[in-house]
């Protein structure tokens, strides 16, 4: 049992591994927060919980305190704290105070499935347990449900909120936070990963400062811009010290999270799904279901909160075949046709990529409708047989008799104005009547908040993927919503049409991932716009970003792996010059990077001379047996390329046995004295082999000591694979 209750006081005592999670209810009204971090027993609540300061605030019970100075568990808006709430809502008779008290609780041995939304899970019951806590606004009639999941073995707690109108009249919610943490002291630093298309997930690093200081995205799309993610570390935090906390939202439309801190300089913690153009009525008997935010403390550094972050939604967020067996080395022919591709091109790519060892085949955009540019055909997914006259089933057929598996690009929640579905039905696109439709890339979103649009994406990507022996799809998303409408919505209920969207969009991948159990699966959205752990639980891995080259690359894998596991990651090596940034870096650098995610291959593999095929064979034959068990390990970060010229990290598979590390220099400098790779996490007293060296070295001896290593000349990179003798 992971919960704990003390009945006469009211205290709710959350335990994990290593942490520890408490509320009260204070004078059997309010559900405040009193104590998250290292695992302890459950204190003596007088000295734990100080509720006081007046300070011109409304007072809330008997002149004792108010509740602007309460650290509270689920703050509500226009009420008596000031500060930003939770949750806010408008009652049928126009008012908008919100009074919750606690009501009741239930302790659920597991973990219950979300309805209509992703969320972590679990397989066995004795994994965790859930608590409910129901509060309600009695004079209104709304009962709001504050889910706490708390893993055994994992230092995670996740928390989901249900609203349900048990009023005779409508409630309309305007903000559903999906938590809200309060902490005494706003000794932090805040942790982002904001960025751009090309750039993203970027480390932000800033102390917290009186006021609000937040991310978000208004998008329609979990974005390129921020990360639904931030992280409050004590002010000594490194990667392996210090006490972390960190949010995150299991959803891919519109949220906020962030950190207000007040006058008397506490600080409040939410996530949840953005208010700005959102709303959501609430009939009679209705309900609300908020997506999920996955909260890991680490009192172990930044590091160990990743490493618990990757551990769960490795085994307990993604899903399928493709969770536990190893990903295929792929070759993508985008950057190596563009649409210039016909039937003879994409089968001797495949020809090629057999004889150097990889295992699968991508044809990305421009095989369907009258795709010869980016300008028309989208939604039309049926064969362009002006390129392909013999069609997807016998292209597929001829890449796989080359030994190659074959894969197929889509971007199914788009559509061109030139195209024969647009002009069947020009209403199902997002839009404003009467306004101009503005297009990105010449295209517009579908409105998957009407079912049936939903029900032919469905129908034509299953189609395709029902017509030939496809093993996986990269399925993309190449712009964000603008002119918010929908044709499918009255007026009233237009302020829901993002988040119905998103609920259209995961009803949309479970119907077609779940009845193709065998396609892998990967998501992309201009590259990195859409990965959060929301698209994770339909697939598996996600493009990490359209920029391909190795030394941008470094800060945006090292970035990503803040939260989100290698496996998560598509890695190619791709052309030089490179065609996001112009910057040549040698096959070695660039293959040194991919290997640390998905690996694959993002170029023309005709033009490889043969000196370069015979290390691309070197490549692909490493990557197979580091995969084994590169994809499950456990990462440590080691040097940081924000912070320097040098980035390093390290892989260690769960049983310790297996050490992939790699060193990556920037730019070359003269006369820097000696660089060493520092290993960690190692046995002291075993003995490691450096693999093809026939050298062998002391546990304590690598990370005491290190390897030296030596570069010449820029964008250098250096690996090491160690076995445990």
């Amino acid at each position: 049992m992971a919960i704990y209750v003390k009945e006469d006081e009211l205290v709710f005592h959350l335990q994990t591994k290593k942490t520890s999670y408490i509320m009260k209810v204070l004078d059997e009204k309010y559900l405040t927060h009193v104590y998250w971090g290292r695992k302890m027993t459950t204190p003596d609540m007088g000295n734990a919980q100080i509720n006081r300061g007046i300070c011109f605030a409304p007072i809330n019970y008997d002149w004792r305190y108010s509740l602007d100075f309460v650290c509270q568990e689920y703050p509500v808006g226009c009420g008596t704290d000031y500060r930003v709430p939770a949750i806010s809502a408008v009652y049928d008779d126009g008012s908008r105070t919100v009074e919750l008290e606690y009501d009741s609780y239930i302790v659920i041995s597991g973990k219950p499935k979300l309805q209509g939304l992703p969320a972590t899970y679990v397989e066995e019951a004795t994994e965790a347990d859930t608590l409910e806590i129901i509060l309600k606004d009695k004079v209104k009639g709304m009962k709001v449900v504050l889910q706490y999941t708390a893993y055994n073995e994992l230092d995670v707690i996740t928390r989901n909120v249900k609203v349900i109108n048990e009023s005779n009249a409508r409630i309309t919610l305007e903000k559903v936070a999906s938590a809200s943490v309060d902490f005494e002291h706003a000794q932090f630093d805040m942790i982002t990963l904001p960025g751009a298309w090309g750039r993203e997930r970027h480390i932000e690093r800033n102390s917290l400062r009186s006021g609000i200081q937040s991310v978000e995205s208004r998008r329609g799309a979990s974005s390129h811009q921020a990360n639904p993610f931030i992280a409050l570390a004590s002010k000594n935090a490194t990667e392996d010290y210090g006490d972390v906390y960190g949010f995150n939202l299991v959803y891919s439309g519109n949220y906020s999270a962030g950190v207000e801190v007040d006058q008397l300089f506490k600080s409040r913690a939410w996530i949840g799904i953005n208010a700005y153009d959102f709303s959501w009525i609430l009939e009679s008997g209705e309900e609300f279901q908020s997506p999920e935010a996955v909260m890991v403390y680490s009192g172990e550094g930044l590091g160990e909160m990743s490493r618990t972050y990757h551990r769960l939604y490795r085994k307990r967020l993604v899903r399928g075949r493709y969770r536990d067996e190893v990903r295929p080395i792929l070759v993508n022919n985008w950057e190596a046709t563009y649409f210039g591709f016909d039937e003879e091109k994409i089968v001797g790519l495949a020809k090629e990529a057999a004889a150097l060892g990889i295992e699968l085949l991508v044809l990305d955009d421009g095989w369907f409708g009258k795709r010869n540019s980016d300008n028309c055909s989208l939604g039309d997914w049926y064969v362009n047989k002006d390129k392909l006259p013999n069609g997807i089933t016998e292209l597929a057929k001829r890449v796989n008799e080359e030994g190659v598996k074959f894969g197929l690009w889509f971007e199914p929640e788009m559509v061109s104005p030139d195209s024969d579905l647009y002009r069947a039905h020009p209403d199902w696109c997002i839009h404003v009547t009467d306004r101009k439709r503005t297009e990105c890339r010449s295209q517009l979103t579908l409105d998957l908040s009407r079912k049936e649009v939903c029900d032919y994406i469905v129908k034509a990507v299953s189609d395709v993927l029902d017509s030939a022996n496809i093993a996986y799809v990269k399925w993309d998303m190449n712009r964000h919503m603008s002119a918010l409408g929908s044709a499918g919505l009255d007026r009233e209920h237009q302020k829901e049409m993002p988040h119905r969207y998103m609920l259209g969009l995961y009803d949309v991948m479970e119907r077609i991932v779940s009845s193709h159990p065998d396609v892998l699966f990967e998501s992309c959205s201009g590259g990195g716009g859409r990965f959060d752990p929301g698209i994770l639980y339909y697939m598996p891995q996600t493009w990490t970003s359209d920029d391909t080259d190795a030394v941008e690359r470094l800060y945006i894998q090292y970035g990503t792996s803040m939260v989100y596991p290698i496996s998560a990651m598509g890695a190619h090596v791709s052309a030089v010059p490179n065609h996001q940034s112009g910057r040549v870096a040698s096959l070695k650098m660039r293959g040194d990077v991919a290997m640390s995610g998905n690996f694959g291959y993002e170029l023309d593999l005709m033009k490889f001379t043969d000196e370069e095929k015979e290390e691309v064979k070197a490549q692909v034959a490493s990557y197979k047996e580091l995969r084994t068990f590169v994809q499950s390990a456990d990462m440590y970060r080691l040097e940081s390329p924000f912070e320097g010229n040098t980035t390093a990290w390290q892989f260690i598979s769960e049983d310790g046995n297996d050490i992939f590390a790699a060193y990556f220099r920037i730019l070359a400098k003269v006369n820097m004295g000696i660089f060493r790779m520092r290993f960690v996490g190692l046995d002291a007293d075993a003995t490691y082999e450096v693999v093809g060296e026939n050298k062998s070295y002391s546990g304590a001896e690598l990370m005491n000591i290190g390897l030296v290593v030596d570069f010449w000349g820029d964008y250098q990179s250096r690996t090491w694979r160690l076995k445990k003798l």
